[in-house]
Parts: C-alpha cells; structure tokens; sequence
C-alpha cells in the first residue's frame, strides 16, 4: 500500500501520470475540443449557410470577421484545463480564420498615387457639418463623395468646401466635390428617391467614371431578422449601372450598408476590387465610428490600382471616412 501511494505521488509531481482526477493531457477538455468542430465549420463553410428567413447568412457573413474572438476562448479555456486535445482542436478554428483574413492584417500600403479619394457617409444629424467639411478638405483628397446629405446640410457642405473643390454636384442625398473638372453628371436610378451619382472625373491622366451611392438601410428585428431586401435591389441597379459603364476606369464608392463578404452584395462587388483588401492596412472597419465593428463603406475600383486604402479620424458623424490611394 505504501509503496503505491509513493509511486503516485512521484507520477503526479513530475507530470508522467494522469491528473488527480485519473484523466491525462488528450482526455481532458474534451467539450472545449468538441465546441471548436461548429465553429470551424461555421467560418469555412460560410458560403453555404443557409440565408432563407431572415437573411441569417448575410448577417453571418457581415460580422464573419469577428467569429476569430472565440479563437483565444478556446485555447485559454484550453489551458485552464490542460489539455491537449482541447489545444489542438482550437488551431482548426485559427487556421481557417487565417485563411479567409489573414491577408488583411499584412500592411499593403505603398505610395505613387495619382488620384486619392475619401467616401464619407455625414450623418444627416451631424451636430457639426462644418467641422466635418473642415475635416474632410484637409485630407488632401482630389475627389470627395458624401452621403447622407439633407436640405438642410448640402449647402453647409457647399459653402465650408467651396475654396478646396471647384467643382461638385449634389444629386438627392449624395454629393461629389473634386479638384478636377466633372462631367456627365447624372442621378442613378437604384431607389425611388436619389441616393447615387456617376460622373465623370477629367484627371490629368484621362477620364475617371465616379460612382457615389448610399444603399439602403439594413435592420435587425425580432421575429424578421436582417432586413435587406430593399438594399438588396438597389444594389442590383448599382451593379447594372456600373456594369453597362463604357469608361474603362472606375471608381464606385459609398455606404453600402454591407461588406464586401456579404453574399448579397457580390452582385456589385464581383465585377470590382476592393481597395482595403487589395492596398489597405487591417480591416478598415468604419462603423458605427465610436467603436468599428465592420467596414460598411466601401472604395472599389475596376481598371485602376489601389495603393493605399484605409480609414481617417471620426467626424461629427456615426461612420468613419475611407479612403484611397489609386494609380491611374
């Protein structure tokens, strides 16, 4: 009896044994392996989750970035527990995780610009559209798109940008300022009141076609789920304009009330790159501007290089601006 309670306790003190509990390193944290499965799944199998009632698939994909947080849970409880199989099974989750967004974390910024351009949704209640405007022309940007705009604040804008931008159009709640002369400027049809623009921008590198558009809201509700269906079809009548454009620069910017992951929005992003995910530094994420949580205001471009893509400081509004760096 002595003997064996001796040898135990050397078992135990130098960690060759089993725990006092008589499960060793692979036996434990088993729950803790078995959570890691669904959400492997979950991030690699996003495309295929359903998106029936409720559009729970572009909502799943609009915060898809985030699903990463429980990562750290798993390997900390991981440790908590001492178990090897519990560690392990959490990498699973990380290297899926890496896959899809990895490439985001690596900085791709780069200079030799031709053209930078800053989207910014103003907030239709900005307590202070002027020191927004202030904001805005000192970044230095040659085309401004604002979205949002309300009778009351387009002529505050025009006024606080008139001496940095001599040309601009202002289309229903939309408007674009540039330091290059605008041409063809018309309204774009995608919802029965104006909320997009295409104009053409003449650089000294040739013509530039300028997309400005603000999709409609998005909702949650109890019993409905995410609301997109009205944001759905205006950005098909995004993608059909932007589709049937002959320029071959273009340059579509605005708030689209989604990411680019979201299934729904392929419909306009397919045939465009993103500059965050192509030139950009992180996420980018833009809203809501006091603690980002997904980057719902988008640059995207087709026949011209972005360099540089990221975010400016917070304005009076609830979004953040974007920007980017293109080589014409």
């Amino acid at each position: 009896m002595t003997a064996q309670v001796v040898r135990t306790a050397r078992e135990t003190d130098t960690g060759s044994g089993t725990s006092p509990g008589g499960r060793g390193p692979w036996r434990r944290g088993l729950l803790i392996a078995a959570a890691a499965v669904p959400l492997t799944l979950v991030m690699a199998g996003h495309t295929w989750f359903p998106d029936g009632f409720g559009n729970l698939g572009s909502l799943l994909e609009t915060f898809l970035p985030w699903l990463g947080v429980g990562v750290p849970v798993l390997l900390a409880s991981a440790a908590v527990r001492r178990s090897a199989t519990a560690g392990v099974a959490a990498l699973l989750p990380a290297v899926v995780w890496c896959s899809l967004f990895g490439g985001l974390l690596i900085d791709k910024r780069s200079a030799g610009q031709d053209l930078t351009v800053v989207s910014h949704n103003v907030n239709d209640e900005n307590p202070d559209p002027v020191g927004t405007a202030r904001e805005l022309a000192s970044s230095g940007a040659e085309l401004l798109a604002l979205e949002e705009l309300s009778t009351r604040t387009a002529p505050v804008y025009e006024r606080a940008l008139a001496d940095t931008y001599p040309y601009h159009s202002v289309q229903g709640t939309v408007g674009l300022w540039s330091t290059y002369p605008l041409r063809d400027v018309e309204p774009v049809a995608i919802m029965p009141w104006t909320r997009a623009l295409r104009a053409t921008a003449e650089t000294p590198k040739g013509p530039v076609a300028v997309y400005a558009a603000h999709l409609a809201s998005v909702r949650v509700l109890p019993g409905v789920g995410f609301t997109t269906a009205r944001r759905n079809e205006a950005a098909a009548q995004l993608a059909d304009a932007v589709r049937a454009e002959r320029l071959p620069r273009v340059v579509v910017v605005g708030d689209f009330n989604g990411t680019t992951d979201d299934r729904a929005l392929r419909q306009v992003t397919s045939g465009l790159r993103s500059a965050q995910e192509e030139a950009g530094d992180g996420f980018g994420f833009s809203w809501p501007s006091s603690f980002p949580v997904a980057r719902i205001d988008q640059i995207l471009v087709r026949g011209v290089t972005p360099v540089s893509s990221g975010t400016l400081p917070s304005t009076g509004s609830d979004h953040l601006p974007v920007t980017a760096g293109l080589r014409l």
